[in-house]
């Protein structure tokens, strides 16, 4: 018996107005496991997460699977203005409104999921800290808590761990594992190779079509990976 699968992409083909960026794109995400994506800037990568999470629509072809309720979409911290006045306790609640409504209060369950995905980031003792004063890899991980506290069937992450320290990469890897083992499929954007190495299955994109699919250790072989870089090893830079 083969693995079950989360998420089925049919053929699909989108962009943006008349920029065609992904062509006729096929794949099969397992269940509760973690997908990595991985290729060359601008093969292709973002806009499929974004067709994953809704964000962009499809020209052709679509999405099956995912869960029943809407997907968690964790956006790089670049996305997120520091002009933004709201506090770090106030951003992980934005995940919680998402899934109630925006004219609805928030619960003391809805409180403590806040405060529980702060905990599993290490980040409760900002709470209260304005989003805007806090370190890169400090604000990675509350948009993470903020994905998290939507307790998703399929969590979206647009490179997570890019250019973060040792310490906010870990709480990164450590949560999306947590999220695995609770059965969340979970898909990462990602140029690190070594994390794209730690999932179950990777996708290698190139000029917005697929390479190669399957288990990271074969598709992330120097054949692969020469056929869409020219330099293999920039794909950990």
């Amino acid at each position: 018996m083969g693995v079950a699968e989360a998420v089925v992409i049919r053929d699909v083909m989108a962009g943006y107005g008349r920029r065609t960026v992904l062509h006729g794109l096929s794949a099969r995400l397992p269940r509760a496991g973690v997908t990595a994506v991985v290729g060359p800037n601008g093969s292709g990568k973002s806009t499929l997460l974004g067709v994953l999470a809704g964000t962009v629509r499809p020209s052709r072809g679509g999405i099956e699977g995912g869960g029943a309720g809407r997907p968690g979409y964790v956006v790089q911290r670049d996305a997120v203005s520091d002009a933004l006045p709201i506090t770090v306790r106030g951003t992980v609640a934005m995940g919680r409104w998402a899934l109630r409504g925006p004219w609805r209060r928030l619960t003391a369950h809805d409180w403590a999921v806040v405060d529980a995905c702060l905990a599993m980031v290490g980040m409760s003792e900002q709470a209260e800290r304005q989003l805007s004063a806090l370190s890169g890899g400090q604000r990675q991980r509350v948009l993470l808590a903020q994905g998290l506290a939507q307790e998703p069937d399929l969590l979206l992450l647009d490179e997570p761990a890019n250019g973060l320290d040792l310490d906010a990469r870990r709480h990164i890897s450590e949560a999306i594992d947590r999220e695995k083992e609770r059965g969340v499929t979970v898909v990462h954007v990602t140029h690190d190779l070594a994390m794209a190495m730690r999932a179950e299955h990777c996708l290698l994109l190139d000029r917005g079509r697929l390479l190669a699919e399957g288990p990271p250790g074969d598709v992330l072989s120097s054949e692969t990976l020469n056929r869409a870089f020219h330099d293999p090893l920039g794909l950990a830079r």
